[in-house]
């Protein structure tokens, strides 16, 4: 076990210059602190729990253990920034004209904004002990929640998300693997009780246990990283979501304790907070690319993204969005057109249905949309 005299003024020093930069939370792991984390990412992967997310078996064996990653790590420097959103965000799924973008999401890309302060905090450290220093955002194999749990920022909650006594769901973290010895601090401990309110909330069903999450029913996984067609059982679930979910985080008791973000790249930008679906509609490569560059919704794509729209669409019930949704059946991706047949099925009475079907039927010729057709006609004659 390694003392904590000699690393207390640098790890003062490590607190004093995180705080600076803008962090809420600070601790410190040992890098062989999450002994099970390789395990239970194995069996996730193994139980194909990770979808389309190819990235996740591919790197399970380095993202299992920092040492794994870099194995001349000593210390582990979890740190966490609050992004708590002003209001409640499960008010805004109400609003059926209106998109729900993840409060992560309503403005600057965090990877971007935390990477930077992170790189300020370690260099710091490096000139101060002379170590080495890899700073990481989650776009790296690391375990994050595990190590930021062992460090005592947080634990991971029934949702497998951090929940912190402080910030509630609302942290973004880090990492600095550093070759310094610092002493680390207590691990936290589960204080979820007997509460399932996470698990209750979620509307597609995807834990199918507390602390287990099936991410091909997630909706912030289906919107997000799944690149084709919605499959149909979940669409309707998505309601006006277009970006991402935070039901399983809103809900959670332990919000009571957190605040609005402070750091003013993280606050909700007035456009993306409850954009209207028409005005997303109409957006082409370039109107996307401009509205949300420095945004984290930009990674997804304009189809993925107008796929997602069109979903929450024809699950307004508005008869406004006939229109765009007709204009975009005819839109150059089969994405995006398979998605504008589904939503019409929804909006249009099965005589309207059946005339449109009738005119862009013969232009058809993707085997995915043709079945959103088939599909439609069904959704036309039940609504």
């Amino acid at each position: 076990m390694r003392t904590s005299t000699s690393s207390a003024p640098l790890r003062a020093l490590i607190d004093r210059e995180a705080r600076l930069a803008g962090f809420d939370a600070v601790a410190v792991a040992l890098p062989d602190a999450v002994p099970l984390a390789a395990g239970r990412l194995a069996e996730f992967v193994a139980r194909d729990r990770h979808g389309t997310m190819e990235w996740m078996a591919e790197t399970a064996s380095r993202r299992g253990s920092p040492k794994a990653l870099w194995p001349d790590v000593r210390s582990v420097v979890m740190l966490g920034m609050n992004y708590g959103p002003e209001t409640d965000p499960l008010a805004l799924l109400a609003r059926k004209d209106r998109g729900a973008i993840s409060v992560y999401a309503r403005n600057r890309d965090y990877h971007d904004v935390i990477k930077g302060r992170l790189k300020q905090v370690a260099g710091k450290l490096a000139a101060a002990s002379g170590a080495d220093v890899k700073v990481f955002v989650d776009t790296a194999p690391v375990m994050e929640k595990p190590l930021a749990e062992a460090a005592g920022i947080g634990w991971q909650g029934k949702h497998t998300n951090l929940v912190s006594r402080a910030f509630g769901s609302w942290l973004f973290l880090g990492s600095i693997f550093t070759t310094a010895e610092l002493a680390p601090d207590a691990p936290e401990q589960d204080h979820c009780g007997s509460c399932r309110a996470c698990l209750d909330i979620c509307p597609t069903a995807a834990f199918p246990a507390p602390y287990q999450l099936d991410a091909r029913r997630c909706i912030s996984y289906l919107t997000i990283e799944h690149k084709g067609p919605i499959p149909p059982e979940f669409r309707a679930a998505i309601g006006n979501r277009i970006y991402g979910c935070d039901d399983c985080l809103a809900v959670c008791p332990w919000n009571k304790f957190a605040r609005e973000a402070s750091e003013a790249k993280l606050a909700a930008r007035e456009d993306l907070a409850a954009p209207a679906l028409a005005d997303l509609l109409a957006l082409d490569d370039a109107a996307f690319r401009g509205r949300f560059s420095a945004s984290p919704v930009k990674r997804i794509g304009r189809d993925r993204f107008v796929r997602n729209v069109l979903i929450a669409a024809g699950n307004s019930g508005d008869a406004s969005l006939i229109a765009p949704s007709t204009r975009l059946a005819a839109d150059a991706s089969a994405l995006v057109r398979g998605a504008a047949v589904w939503a019409l099925g929804r909006l249009l009475d099965a005589s309207a249905f059946a005339r449109f079907a009738t005119e862009a039927l013969h232009r058809e010729t993707d085997p995915d949309v043709l079945a959103e057709f088939a599909a439609g006609t069904a959704e036309a004659a039940a609504g």
